[in-house]
């Protein structure tokens, strides 16, 4: 299932100037959350805290406190501030979730584990009827507005 693009949370602006995400060395987490919480580019200084309680289960392939990104790279490409990394697949799992609505980047490095953006991932997903592929197209997960410095 592709993702698509990603809507960026307002505050990331405020945050990536204030120093708090190095997006090319900090540790970026994709959280899956439920439907009952709807994310919103205004969400007020969105952070790990605001979703949490909204996590799928930790069952199966998926992990409380979410999915680590890999092979992360921030670059410019086409004079647009890119974020790429690899797909994040999980194997068909019976005692996995089940209600998985949208994903939550989130940098696991932050101090207050601050949010980056969100998807809208079509759901429910489910790992029981699995294999979840959550694909970024070409690998992009997020294209930052031209203001902001790689």
């Amino acid at each position: 299932m592709a993702i698509g693009s990603a809507t960026l949370f307002n505050e990331e602006a405020l945050d990536s100037r204030k120093g708090v995400h190095v997006l090319g060395t900090n540790t970026l987490k994709l959280v899956i959350v439920d439907d009952t919480i709807t994310p919103a580019a205004d969400d007020a200084t969105p952070r790990y805290a605001d979703y949490s309680a909204n996590e799928v289960s930790n069952a199966g392939g998926y992990t409380t406190g979410g999915i680590a990104l890999t092979t992360v790279t921030y670059t410019m490409i086409d004079d647009v501030a890119t974020l790429k990394a690899d797909d994040v697949n999980l194997a068909i799992n019976a005692s996995g979730f089940t209600d998985g609505y949208f994903g939550i980047l989130i940098n696991d490095s932050a101090t207050n584990k601050e949010a980056i953006g969100f998807w809208d991932l079509g759901g429910p997903v489910s790992e029981q009827a699995g294999p979840i592929a959550l694909e970024f197209t070409d690998g992009v997960v997020a294209e930052f507005p031209a203001n902001v410095a790689a």
